[in-house]
């Protein structure tokens, strides 16, 4: 392994997303150079957005692919309304594309209005050639956790409330990580590396891929559940989403057997992919259900 390399954190310009009022912070590299193992160009990134994809509530949902350049973006609230607490955002899609601002900034925003600082990770998609779905984006995500736990103070936040949550794909991937943070995936770069990739929380909203299917139902292999290895979790999907409501409730059944503290709610209808965006299925008031359960954890307690 190379020297650890300590972090700059204004050379990240980390520290100038801190605001009087919730506005984005200009996106930062996750990587100094090359994220680990990319070693053959794709096409520029772009919106696939196409003519025949369905809207969600009325609106065009963004489908950015191709990225090779992950980052993340501070999203900060109002100084006064500041909780303390921070989320990292994964936007779902397949691993595919990214539904970049239907899972990614409207989720943001929402969580700003909360209190929350929201840190949008842009991981890397389309899929790998040769690699699991999930190890590029698994990168990210803990590269990301550890930039933004190195600056806690700098983001006014407690490096002890911060969480993730995922979206579809993103759900995976949040799972994933809250599972998969002892070690990381990739050679350390720098001081960040050193510290803890491990959330402190955990919000899945219809989430993928957490079972096999043709196993049972079995929990993926690169989700080892247990108490001291996963944190607090909170589920949200519908009986008829096409993903299969079965990855969620096999999943939750395997929290609450590891005694991981867990909350789970299922809605009759309502599909997959709707975000925050209201329609007339009660699945889209999940936001609500989310924001109790982060004040029932005592994660929105505002601390000196």
């Amino acid at each position: 392994m190379p020297p650890v390399r300590p972090l700059r954190l204004a050379a990240l310009g980390i520290s100038l997303a801190v605001s009087l009022w919730a506005q984005p912070a200009q996106p930062q590299p996750l990587w100094p150079g090359k994220a680990p193992g990319e070693i053959k160009d794709l096409p520029p990134e772009s919106d696939q957005t196409k003519s025949t994809d369905r809207p969600v509530a009325g609106k065009t949902v963004l489908r950015l692919g191709n990225v090779t350049q992950p980052t993340l973006t501070i999203y900060s609230p109002p100084s006064d309304k500041n909780t303390g607490a921070a989320v990292l955002v994964c936007p779902g899609g397949g691993y595919n594309i990214l539904a970049a601002d239907l899972e990614g900034t409207e989720v943001c925003e929402w969580l700003n209005r909360l209190g929350v600082t929201a840190v949008l990770v842009k991981y890397r998609v389309p899929r790998r050639p040769g690699l699991e779905k999930h190890l590029p984006p698994l990168q990210d995500a803990q590269r990301a956790l550890g930039l933004v736990r190195q600056s806690a103070s700098q983001l006014r936040i407690d490096p002890h409330r911060i969480g993730v949550m995922g979206f579809s794909a993103g759900g995976h991937l949040a799972a994933t990580l809250s599972n998969q943070h002892t070690a990381r995936a990739y050679e350390a770069v720098d001081s960040a590396d050193v510290l803890s990739c491990r959330p402190d929380f955990t919000l899945l909203i219809y989430p993928a891929y957490l079972t096999e299917k043709e196993k049972g139902d079995a929990i993926a292999p690169e989700l080892p559940i247990s108490a001291t290895n996963t944190p607090p979790t909170f589920i949200a999907m519908s009986a008829d989403d096409p993903v299969r409501v079965e990855t969620a409730l096999f999943y939750y059944l395997a929290l609450r057997q590891a005694k991981v503290p867990a909350e789970m709610h299922l809605y009759p209808k309502g599909g997959h992919g709707y975000g925050l965006r209201r329609n007339e299925h009660d699945v889209t008031t999940w936001p609500d259900r989310a924001a109790d359960w982060l004040k029932s954890s005592g994660l929105l307690s505002a601390r000196p």
